[in-house]
Order: C-alpha cells, then structure tokens, then sequence
C-alpha cells in the first residue's frame, strides 16, 4: 500500500484517541462544520473490523488517495474500486457520516489543516493557472458532435429552460443574456419548486439545459427526470459522465473543474461552465446569423437608452 505524506500525518493519532470513546462513532452536524471530530483514519481504523471485502476496497482506495478523493464524485470513487455506489455509502456510514458528501467534506479540511497557505506572491499566479487549466482541459474534453447537436437543439427550439442552483444558476443566467440579445426564448429557473412546476407544461419542442457541476444535485435530477417524461431534449453541463444527470440526458457537454468541498461554487468552476456556455452561444449565433444579427442591433439600441 502507498502512503503519502498526508496518510502519515493522519496516522500521528495515538492508540488513546482510538480508544476514547466506546461504541461506533456519529460525526454531527455541528461537529462537521466545526471540524472539531476526530482524525479520519480514526474514525477509519475504530471501524476497520466492520468493513466487508467490498468496503475494505473503499478503505484501500481512500488511503492511497487522500488528496484525490476531495475532487471526485461518488461515482468515481466506486468504480475506482469496483463497488457499487451503495458500499462506498454504507463505508461512509460505518465510519460516522450520514453520507458521502459529509465524508468528502471532513476530509477537505483535514487536508486543509496540513496544508502550507499559499503567499502573497504565489496565490494570484495560482488563481490564475487554476482558471485557465480549467478551460485548457474543458476544451480537451469538448466532443464536437455533442457540441454541434446541442447548438442545433437549442437554435430550433423556441422553448428553453436551463435549470441551474446556486452557482450553476449564475451560469445559467449568464446563458440566458446571451440568447436574450439575439432573440430566442429563454427562461432560467434557480428555485427546485418552480423548476418541477414548469416541467408540466413541457412537450416534445421542449429543450432543458441542465447545469450541475456533480451531476448528483437532486432536485436537479429530479426535475430533470420528470422533463424527460414530458418528451423533452435534456442537455447537460457537468464535470462527470457517469453521474445520475447524464442518465436522463440527450447531449453531455463535459466541463473539467477541481473543486475542493471547501470552495464549492467557486470561480473556476464556474469558467469552465461559462466557456461550454460561450461555445453554444456563439455556435447559436451563427446557426441564425442573419436574425440574430437583427435582433442583437435592435437589444443594443434599446440598451443605449440606459446609458447616460
């Protein structure tokens, strides 16, 4: 088994703090915000008996990659280890959290606590690097077929919906500008209420433009789900291919942004969604050249009228 520098720094807990509480171990709420619980690898080792062969593989796994872990989906983490979605949860469990997003979360700032802060010199260069890394790799991954399919969904629709919460929202919104200017019908729909409402009145002309950076977000892929039974074409904007929103999707546009749970809805994720939002856009632009050019002329006039 590999060990990194952080796995020996988890293993500095002592035999005392293994043994200072009887009984399986719950992390609370207000202990997870806090980060005041103890170590992972305690938490890992008092419960290492219980695991089965299937959730000693999990066990393995997040040993060997501490640092990994943080970035990757629960999807990931069990096809990494060749398990099911349900044993890297019941590993999570076992060792204390309600879920695999808790886990993730703890472990962001165990990590956090053994890193060396950036300087004052260094971190702008890092900010930077990180944004454009993001858009180097979503452009690696962009499939121009699903990119191409998606422009023509949405240029012959007159019926757009893009779903979107929290960050992903913002980025939805910012698609939503843009197609507004050359004169397409546009909605963005933030509140998870409101966006099952509005997959009644959907049918087969309909296209949702789904934005999820996990692909996990449920009421996302609830809404999504219940598009789909409505007849309409589902496009996602998402890190991960295999995640519960690409099953209920046509097009999959792939975006490639590291985010740590400690700074989820951060801006590099939300550059490498608004570059796939550029891509649709511009495609969309010149899918409808003429008209869009029209209308883009009137907005601008419009506009003007704002100004001072």
């Amino acid at each position: 088994m590999i060990y990194n520098d952080y796995t020996n720094y988890f293993y500095s807990c002592t035999i005392k703090e293994l043994n200072k509480k009887k009984g399986r171990l719950r992390v609370t709420n207000d202990e997870l915000l806090t980060g005041n619980h103890p170590k992972l690898t305690v938490l890992m080792e008092r419960s290492k008996q219980e695991f089965t062969k299937s959730e000693k593989k999990v066990y393995d796994f997040v040993l060997e990659h501490f640092e990994e872990v943080i970035y990757q989906s629960l999807t990931e983490i069990a096809l990494a280890c060749k398990t099911g979605e349900s044993t890297v949860l019941r590993f999570c469990r076992k060792i204390g959290f309600k879920g695999y997003q808790d886990f993730k979360f703890a472990l962001a700032q165990e990590l956090a606590s053994v890193q060396k802060s950036d300087h004052d010199e260094t971190f702008i260069d890092k900010v930077k690097n990180n944004m454009l890394q993001a858009i180097e790799n979503t452009e690696q991954l962009t499939n121009m077929q699903e990119l191409q399919k998606s422009i023509d969904l949405i240029a012959s629709s007159n019926d757009i919906v893009v779903f979107g919460i929290s960050a992903s929202g913002i980025a939805g919104l910012d698609m939503q500008n843009r197609l507004l200017r050359i004169g397409k019908n546009i909605e963005v729909i933030t509140d998870s209420h409101m966006q099952v409402m509005r997959t009644v009145s959907m049918n087969e002309n309909s296209i949702v433009v789904a934005i999820s950076l996990t692909g996990s977000t449920k009421d996302i892929v609830d809404a999504v789900q219940n598009a789909k039974e409505k007849g309409a074409k589902v496009i996602a904007i998402t890190n991960y291919t295999n995640s519960p929103l690409t099953k209920y999707s046509d097009q999959v546009l792939l975006t490639s942004a590291k985010e740590n749970p400690l700074d989820s809805g951060s801006l590099v994720s939300k550059v490498s969604q608004l570059f796939i939002i550029d891509l649709l856009c511009t495609g969309i632009t010149m899918n409808m050249y003429d008209k869009a050019k029209q209308h883009k002329e009137q907005v601008a006039e419009v506009i003007s009228s704002k100004l001072y």
